[in-house]
């Protein structure tokens, strides 16, 4: 199995990740899903007209109620291109929803010891929910969203890059982790029912508490916003939330940083993941 990733493959994985896209946009503008674009994509989109030309995901938002709505009509469809791979049916895999193409290849590092996941090229769907404005709840919150992440990390080849992450790897070996991380996902949906006074938050990532912490108004409403060839759903004030999730979200980074962002060591538009892993095990024997 290689583990080189040339930079021209970034516009192949993008094409790809494009036809995932449409799907699930086809599938949410007929079933009258509301998604929108958020992150990297969101500014993708307003700076570049699509993709970052040197990154190689397409993140989404959906509130639970929404996911709901679109893993019903994802199932029905039985799709035999596409696979929704969840939280709920991979085992450890605790942060989000991932849309995978079937015959592709995109094995992470983190994850090519587990040959029995899914590894094709795919969409991730974060939830978005939603939490009180009382601070102390939103903090409450917050490190039960970052023990999901850590916990999910624990379960990975994840290398801890300074001595206090290594000290609370070695400590959740000490937990009963796998218990306490749903005990926790399942806290983190307790506010989805409010109506009023909350914000939104997204925290089961690297993010802080304020990059995390969204006022509702960026998400009650979505327009359509151009994305490569096609149009796709984007918050209505996305100008507005690009400016508080990034500052001056029109300034480049410098050349320096832009550089390809795979976050796979193998990657195969053509061919099936299974194969690759077939052929480690080939040359193990």
């Amino acid at each position: 199995m290689t583990g080189e990733i040339r930079e021209e493959s970034i516009a192949g994985v993008q094409k790809k990740i494009l036809e995932i896209m449409r799907y699930i946009d086809k599938l949410c503008r007929e079933n009258g899903i509301t998604y929108c674009i958020m992150g990297g994509t969101a500014l993708g989109a307003v700076r570049h007209g699509g993709f970052i030309p040197w990154d190689d995901d397409l993140d989404i938002f959906m509130t639970p109620d929404q996911y709901g709505k679109f893993r019903r009509v994802f199932l029905a469809e039985n799709s035999n291109t596409f696979v929704l791979q969840e939280w709920r049916t991979t085992q450890d895999y605790l942060e989000y929803a991932k849309v995978r193409m079937n015959g592709t290849t995109f094995i992470e590092h983190c994850f090519a010891d587990r040959p029995e996941m899914h590894h094709g090229i795919y969409v991730d769907i974060m939830i978005l929910h939603k939490v009180p404005k009382n601070r102390l709840i939103q903090r409450l919150v917050y490190l039960e969203s970052k023990y999901v992440t850590l916990y999910g990390l624990s379960q990975r080849n994840w290398q801890p890059k300074s001595g206090a992450q290594n000290a609370v790897l070695h400590l959740l070996k000490l937990l009963p982790n796998r218990w306490l991380a749903k005990r926790c996902y399942r806290r983190i949906y307790r506010y989805d029912d409010l109506q009023t006074d909350f914000d939104y938050c997204y925290w089961i990532t690297k993010a802080g508490f304020r990059q995390g912490l969204f006022d509702a108004s960026f998400f009650s409403e979505v327009k359509e916003v151009p994305f490569e060839d096609c149009r796709l759903y984007a918050p209505a004030r996305i100008e507005e939330y690009l400016t508080y999730r990034y500052g001056d979200f029109r300034k480049l980074p410098p050349e320096s940083e832009r550089i390809a962002a795979l976050h796979a060591e193998t990657v195969d538009t053509q061919r099936d993941y299974r194969l690759y892993f077939e052929e480690k095990e080939r040359c193990a024997e």
